[in-house]
């Protein structure tokens, strides 16, 4: 197959790869440019809302602070506590998480000195639904588990796009030439420099945001894949305890201390509750070299005789591990700190400029041929 025939084939598949997925390209990514600064955004209205922390010496016990929450959902039997994340700085919050049927994940802040319940995250703001419906349309466009889907093979399409892109961009055969645009030039070429240039500058960080959310909202079917193409064993499910008649669970402050030794110099970012007797507690933490917010780091305990059932070692783990590890930094751009997550914003406006600049081209090409052979697109009557 000759070059021209092959290039011929691959600006095919980028032109109408580009028409058909490029609305919800454009969609999830102005999403993405939104959400980048979420997590500091809501922050900064949390603490309008529950008002500041002094730091008051050391925090209350932790049982102490589970116990204030529980009380407040004394009568709501139904209520089941999930999850508590602790405060990563002195002048934050607890954060107990409950389930009810009315609602099936409550934050409750809690204030680390005097045990107050400072407010919860059903108080929300305009701007707090905002970002709420900003990441159902993220990740899967307000259509639940079919939207999901769709935006996962809109993922594995937008990196076939994006590479199909690098392919085709001129700077392989002159470097000036795929970098420079033309302002003075005919309005189609200065169209087309547009196009080129921003596709390259972003092209590689749209891969690994296309990448990363095809992978996780494809989950079931591209784990197995990745831990098979790194030679690595999947993980088993989740460990379990094994209650024993007439005992009651170990205190919780007795399980810390296990944990704990297990990854003594790293931070413990939140525990997850079991829901049912059989299921084991699970302590996240976060290691001092891992980047990622919460860690990767898990230990897992028996609930009744404390035993370890397992330890995940962010440091330690499978390169099948570390690469599904690698995602939440790559897919949020936090790996680089605070200039990745700047550009990060101005990558999720990308896909909306090829889009425009790439239709143009595309209508520019219809109404050439329509021109130069106007029987071809007759309609025949």
């Amino acid at each position: 197959m000759s070059y021209k025939k092959l290039r011929n084939i691959v600006l095919t598949l980028h032109r109408y790869i580009g028409l058909a997925v490029g609305l919800i390209a454009i969609m999830v990514g102005l999403t993405g440019s939104l959400l980048v600064f979420q997590h500091e955004i809501i922050s900064v209205q949390r603490h309008q809302q529950i008002g500041a922390i002094a730091p008051q010496g050391e925090p209350l016990p932790i049982e102490r602070i589970l116990n204030t929450v529980k009380s407040a959902y004394a009568n709501q039997p139904d209520a089941l506590l999930q999850r508590l994340y602790l405060p990563a700085k002195p002048d934050e919050p607890f954060n107990v998480v409950y389930a009810t049927k009315e609602n099936d994940w409550i934050e409750n802040y809690v204030h680390p000195y005097t045990g107050a319940i400072l407010g919860n995250n059903l108080e929300i703001n305009a701007i707090q639904r905002l970002f709420k419906i900003a990441y159902e349309l993220h990740y899967s466009l307000l259509a639940g588990d079919i939207g999901l889907k769709i935006v996962g093979i809109v993922g594995f399409l937008g990196c076939v796009l994006s590479i199909t892109g690098i392919i085709l961009w001129p700077g392989w055969r002159k470097l000036t030439a795929g970098l420079k645009i033309k302002w003075n030039a005919h309005p189609m070429r200065v169209n087309f420099d547009i196009h080129k240039v921003a596709g390259i500058v972003a092209a590689v960080f749209l891969v690994l945001t296309f990448f990363t959310g095809f992978c996780w909202n494809l989950g079931e079917f591209t784990t197995p894949l990745i831990y098979t193409a790194t030679f690595s064993s999947e993980q088993a499910a989740d460990p379990v305890s094994k209650p024993i008649p007439g005992l009651a669970p170990l205190k919780l402050v007795e399980q810390m201390k296990t944990a704990q030794a297990m990854l003594p110099h790293a931070s413990l970012r939140s525990i997850d509750f079991p829901a049912k007797p059989e299921n084991a507690l699970r302590f996240r933490f976060k290691l001092p070299q891992e980047k990622v917010e919460y860690g990767n780091s898990n230990v897992y305990l028996d609930r009744y005789s404390g035993k370890v059932l397992r330890l995940n070692n962010a440091l330690k783990s499978s390169l099948g591990d570390r690469v599904l590890n690698s995602f939440e930094p790559l897919h949020y751009g936090t790996f680089g700190g605070l200039s990745t997550r700047i550009l990060y914003v101005f990558v999720g406006f990308t896909p909306l400029i090829l889009f425009i600049t790439g239709f143009v081209m595309w209508r520019d090409r219809r109404k050439s041929a329509t021109r130069n052979h106007p029987s071809k697109l007759s309609v025949k009557r």
